[in-house]
């Protein structure tokens, strides 16, 4: 059943009438669902309640299951990189739910900002925080201003509507959408979206990607990323490391991966929680040549932006 994420009484409801039906797994779809799926999980020692998204578990019958989604934003900055380097625009917006006080979008952003650069290294993200995950008013409005005060001219998002690809259209400038492919809602501005496909989760592999390019994106951006995804879907390497990546492109279209070893190093704004500075500006996270920040940093605990983004 579509059951609302802010009801709680409808929650809680739904996952007791799974356990009285006999179910001894339960997926809950929604980070809405996962204090209430952490409340059963205590009652119901003997059910696993598995839960999408999120940030908690008990690690016995209450488990969080997500994907390396930054590993999709990274190639969806390709795109992004490879257009603003073909309309000669260093500014990149991008409308997200929050920003450093989740690490699903704080690693989200950071990973399209370094697939970004990997193609563009003078290109600066601009970032504005919803401060909620849906809210459609203020992705198109917030949208509009990193276009219109900004002068961005490819629009990214972590929100679900596809308010800020059509803002893009709108403008005339382009975007990459999220979780679905937004093509049809902007035809003229879509370059393509990091996906989610959940289905696989209980299937086999093959979670996230990208979806396919449209005819906005500059030209070679499928050859570039089909190389990169080569290297991430090996194992040899990984967005959070302390490798760089650059390209260079045969005019046959052959690409060939060049690779750096760089520290990967915070933005030059001290990130703060309750008026603590929790993270220094200009911080190396990883040393040169070190391994990529480990998944349980992406997805719990990243709480700082990468060198690039400027919030606004």
């Amino acid at each position: 059943n579509d059951v609302d994420d802010t009801d709680a009484t409808a929650i809680l409801t739904a996952l007791e009438e799974c356990v009285e039906e006999g179910c001894q797994v339960v997926f809950a779809t929604s980070w809405g669902y996962m204090d209430y799926v952490e409340q059963v999980a205590e009652e119901y020692p003997e059910v696993l309640f598995a839960h999408g998204t999120g940030n908690k578990s008990n690690g016995s019958n209450f488990i969080n299951y997500f994907g390396k989604i930054n590993q999709a934003r990274y190639l969806s900055g390709i795109a992004a990189g490879m257009k603003s380097l073909e309309t000669g625009n260093n500014n990149i917006g991008y409308v997200t739910a929050y920003g450093t006080e989740y690490a699903e979008t704080c690693s989200g952003i950071n990973g399209f900002t370094l697939g970004v650069q990997s193609v563009n290294p003078d290109a600066t993200v601009y970032v504005k925080e919803l401060g909620a995950w849906a809210d459609e008013v203020n992705e198109s409005a917030f949208a509009k201003e990193l276009i219109d005060s900004f002068g961005c001219g490819v629009i990214a998002q972590h929100c679900d509507s596809a308010q800020p690809q059509i803002a893009a259209a709108d403008a005339g400038v382009f975007g990459c959408g999220y979780n679905s492919d937004m093509t049809a809602d902007a035809p003229t501005a879509h370059l393509t979206a990091p996906i989610w496909n959940w289905n696989v989760y209980y299937l086999a592999e093959g979670f996230v990607d990208i979806s396919p390019l449209t005819e906005n994106c500059a030209p070679n951006t499928q050859a570039v990323i089909d190389a990169v995804r080569e290297l991430i879907v090996s194992g040899e390497w990984d967005v959070f490391s302390g490798v760089k990546l650059s390209y260079d492109i045969a005019e046959d279209g052959t690409v060939t991966i060049n690779k750096t070893d760089a520290p990967l190093v915070t933005s030059e704004r001290d990130e703060v929680k309750d008026d603590v500075v929790v993270v220094p500006a200009n911080t190396e996270i990883v040393p040169a040549g070190g391994a990529s920040v480990e998944d349980g940093v992406i997805t719990g605990t990243m709480n700082y932006f990468v060198d690039g983004v400027k919030v606004v």
